[in-house]
């Protein structure tokens, strides 16, 4: 008897051995995205005034765990009984990721039709319509963290197909906690970087010294960071696009040869959402 509660001692130890190589696996998989979901978050979080910023937050993240809670389930049946799928799934997913990326660099050179429209909203506004206006946020950043929580989730188990049901779940269930958890603590230190920063520069007695200066750096460095964010977070999804049209489509993974694989994923990321692009706004004219 005591041989055998060895062996399941031994059994679990290996589980989570196996678990947390493929965990570390799916994670630097999924990381493209979870820069993505960082970088759109920390700008949708943003731009609230400063007591609002972590009720709106906390708001978004409990819409994202709802939103894995919902998935997961759905996920780990389909690769219980139509794996394929799973590819299917992920490789519109990876459609979805190149349109986005390449609309992102098409509205930035091109003007986009709703801009002229932002004036009014630039107007003082009551209570009820700030309220109005932060709930379409919130609800707009939920929609937009389920389609990503999809491809993360789909990303994560295509690394672990293969594997027994367990360590599937086991191995999913951690990327999606680091999906919410790491990237929305991340995003809540960015948006309140300026408050921290304006808190250091009042409490130094002089403008000068160790505390001024960090906290100008923080103030100075968030709407920085919030476009830098911005510019990583299109050129991830244009490489996840990449590496999954080039892993999972067959004709196109001796396309490039001699590439380096992040300028050949790059390209195909690019290739796949201008086409996509082309294909969206071609329907939209139709319909109009």
């Amino acid at each position: 008897m005591a041989s055998g509660f060895f062996i399941l001692l031994d059994d679990i130890a290996a589980l989570m051995d196996d678990v947390a190589v493929m965990a570390k696996v799916a994670t630097k998989k999924t990381a493209g995205i979870l820069g993505d979901d960082l970088a759109v978050n920390a700008e949708k979080a943003s731009g609230f005034v400063s007591s609002r910023e972590i009720p709106v937050l906390w708001a978004i993240t409990k819409g994202s765990a709802l939103n894995k809670l919902m998935i997961l389930p759905v996920a780990f049946l389909l690769s219980a009984y139509v794996p394929w799928l799973v590819t299917v799934i992920l490789v519109l997913g990876g459609v979805y990721l190149a349109y986005e990326g390449v609309e992102k660099i098409y509205e930035f050179f091109v003007p986009h039709e709703e801009d002229a429209g932002n004036a009014a909203e630039d107007k003082e506004q009551t209570e009820e319509e700030i309220l109005a206006h932060e709930k379409v946020k919130v609800k707009s950043a939920i929609v937009t963290d389920f389609i990503l929580s999809v491809e993360i989730v789909i990303i994560a188990l295509s690394t672990v197909v293969e594997k027994p049901i367990m360590t599937q779940v086991m191995v999913v269930s951690i990327v999606a906690i680091i999906a919410t958890v790491g990237v929305y603590g991340i995003v809540a230190f960015i948006v309140r970087m300026d408050d921290m920063g304006y808190a250091l520069i009042r409490k130094s007695k002089t403008k000068k010294g160790v505390m001024f200066t960090i906290g100008t750096l923080l103030v100075k460095a968030l709407p920085w960071i919030i476009r830098s964010l911005a510019v990583i977070g299109t050129i991830a999804l244009l490489l996840v696009a990449g590496g999954i049209f080039g892993h999972n489509i067959h004709f196109l993974h001796d396309i490039l040869h001699g590439f380096p694989s992040i300028i050949k994923d790059f390209i195909l990321g690019l290739a796949g959402g201008g086409i996509a692009l082309v294909l969206v706004t071609i329907f939209k004219r139709i319909r109009k």
